[in-house]
């Protein structure tokens, strides 16, 4: 792994050249990290029959909204995600995904994070401490504009919990407040996809918002015989949707140079 210490006279005068070339289009990456909300999905999964011990292939339905992105990038641009199933910010960098991801920035790419869903559940192994989680977040931005880089930060993708009253209820502790007030501390943009996906949510209703989300009845699916009740992963067109809100806003903004890697329409 190469030094994360650049010396500060390339450094500049890498960032010039990006700046008064302008940057053609395509030139740069998006790199992704952050969970499953995120995350690419395989498009099937094995299962095997338990009477007769034949093995199957199952179409599988979930997806993250990572996985959707390349549909909205301009042809040239190469996104790579690094968003995994169950990762917090202390398990991507402990697992040595940060390292993988940190040496792929060239000059001139967008890294975009996200995390939240997993450093907050304090039964989970992937929980992080709110101050070590703020440090984590720092440290991210930190070091991803060290390597030239252009960090864009989001807060979690909401779950869909509502109340009795069908009010969309919010599941995330303080952890999106700390997300914000690092994007403020340290200059750097926010995509604010709590807030985003909350209204999202919401507008759809009860009811309405059970089409985004990886659900099944029993029967339907051999991974799921007795069906699926997920209110936290998307599918197919739930993820579309988050990816659909994340463009919006990043073309509301106006957000250089990641707004230049992105489709027209």
């Amino acid at each position: 792994m190469r030094s994360r210490i650049i010396p500060c006279i390339l450094l500049i005068v890498s960032m010039i050249l990006i700046n008064c070339s302008g940057g053609e289009e395509g030139t740069a990456k998006i790199l992704m990290m952050g969970d499953s909300t995120m995350a690419d999905k395989p498009l099937s999964k094995s299962v095997t029959d338990t009477i007769t011990g034949e093995t199957f292939e199952e179409p599988f339905l979930e997806r993250g909204w990572g996985q959707l992105l390349p549909e909205l990038v301009s042809g040239g641009t190469e996104v790579l995600n690094y968003g995994r199933n169950g990762r917090s910010t202390r398990t991507f960098i402990e697992e040595g995904l940060w390292t993988e991801l940190y040496d792929n920035i060239t000059p001139g790419d967008v890294v975009i994070i996200q995390f939240g869903h997993n450093d907050g559940v304090v039964t989970k192994r992937s929980y992080t401490m709110p101050a070590q989680f703020r440090l984590n977040f720092v440290a991210f931005v930190n070091e991803v504009k060290d390597a030239g880089g252009h960090p864009v930060l989001c807060t979690p993708v909401a779950r869909r919990r509502f109340d009795d009253s069908g009010h969309l209820v919010p599941t995330h502790g303080e952890y999106p407040d700390i997300i914000r007030s690092v994007a403020k501390q340290t200059n750097v943009p926010l995509i604010d996809m709590e807030e985003m996906t909350s209204e999202w949510l919401q507008n759809a209703g009860v009811e309405g918002s059970n089409a985004f989300f990886h659900k099944l009845p029993p029967g339907v699916s051999r991974l799921y015989p007795n069906g699926l009740d997920d209110n936290t992963h998307l599918n197919e067109e739930g993820a579309r949707g988050v990816a659909q809100l994340f463009v919006s806003e990043v073309k509301k903004q106006g957000l250089t140079p990641l707004v230049r890697l992105l489709n027209d329409h």
